[in-house]
């Protein structure tokens, strides 16, 4: 399946990660650690993103930021093949540093917010790179340190990570580290590093629990968020970025469509979603791909997903059927 457009605009929380390629290691040494850190502090302040955690480890690292005027996508491009470069002229090597791009997660700031800052700075302390909640505050490689003001970054916005935990800076200072500590026996959490509507609503049972109910909620796996935090980008958003999520009035009309034609040919939807090559479920499946598109305008790739398809063979079926 294709890869989903980034969703970016000015002002968009998102959650990075960055992986090295096969889980290679993506640091070796405190200067590499050195330049990775002071290459992201500087692009930060070059583009006006505002940077609230972060956390570097040997074969990956954890971004919490907010895209400046310049876009997320500017930001990691320089930050990457920079670095990638510096890295392999420094150690003699070739090819590719990073697995893949880099993996974004646009976030409901109003949930996630506090717990995406806890997650990401105790990243150091769950990959034993620190034995105890002491030495983390004094961990060069994380952003934590600076938050409670035990080291100093001018690109790192601690003091609005502060205004979620009091109004006086010596108050949310004790209130964060608390916070923090409370999360040290959470362990991993995978809620937190990816989207898609079964993270966003706490698990695959309460989306099952919805569905039963007739509840329906929008999830985009670019997103971790409510169905109306979703929706909200959909409305917000530029219209380029408008095509990048799903309708939902849109996908309401596409499996109406679907269930009422397999119904008047009476094969079952499962089948018709299946890998089944039977001429009956090709053709209609076909004759389907053609309503979606031409019809509804559902872009290619939500059409192969309401079908079953390939993206590829949709095009395919839109060829023959020119």
């Amino acid at each position: 399946m294709p890869r989903g457009a980034r969703l970016d605009a000015p002002g968009t929380l998102h959650h990075v990660i960055v992986r090295g390629i096969e889980r290679g290691n993506i640091v070796k040494d405190d200067q590499d650690r050195d330049n990775f850190v002071s290459r992201l502090g500087e692009l930060a302040k070059e583009t006006a993103t505002a940077i609230y955690g972060w956390a570097l480890l040997s074969n990956h690292a954890h971004i919490l930021l907010r895209s400046g005027v310049a876009g997320l996508p500017t930001l990691m491009r320089r930050l990457l093949s920079g670095y990638a470069t510096y890295f392999n002229r420094r150690h003699q090597r070739f090819g590719h540093l990073f697995q893949n791009r880099y993996k974004s997660i646009v976030c409901e700031e109003d949930t996630y917010f506090k717990e995406l800052v806890r997650y990401i700075h105790l990243n150091p302390l769950r990959a034993q790179l620190v034995d105890s909640l002491g030495r983390l505050e004094h961990y060069k490689w994380c952003g934590h340190a600076v938050v409670l003001g035990r080291r100093r970054n001018d690109w790192q916005d601690s003091d609005y990570v502060l205004q979620w935990f009091g109004k006086r800076t010596g108050e949310a200072r004790k209130a964060y580290r608390e916070f923090v500590k409370e999360g040290i026996d959470q362990g991993r959490r995978p809620d937190l590093v990816g989207g898609g509507l079964v993270r966003s609503m706490g698990g695959w049972s309460v989306v099952k629990a919805m569905r039963r109910s007739d509840i329906r909620q929008m999830g985009d796996e670019r997103v971790l968020g409510s169905g109306q935090f979703v929706e909200r980008l959909l409305e917000e958003a530029s219209q380029e970025i408008k095509h990048q999520i799903p309708n939902h009035t849109l996908l309401d009309r596409a499996e109406k469509e679907i269930r009422s034609v397999c119904k008047k040919e009476n094969i079952e939807v499962a089948a018709l979603r299946s890998m089944s090559r039977i001429r009956a479920v090709s053709r209609l499946r076909a004759h389907l791909a053609l309503k979606l598109v031409h019809e509804l305008g559902l872009s290619l790739a939500e059409t192969a997903r309401q079908l079953g398809l390939s993206t590829s063979a949709v095009a395919q079926i839109l060829r023959r059927n020119k």
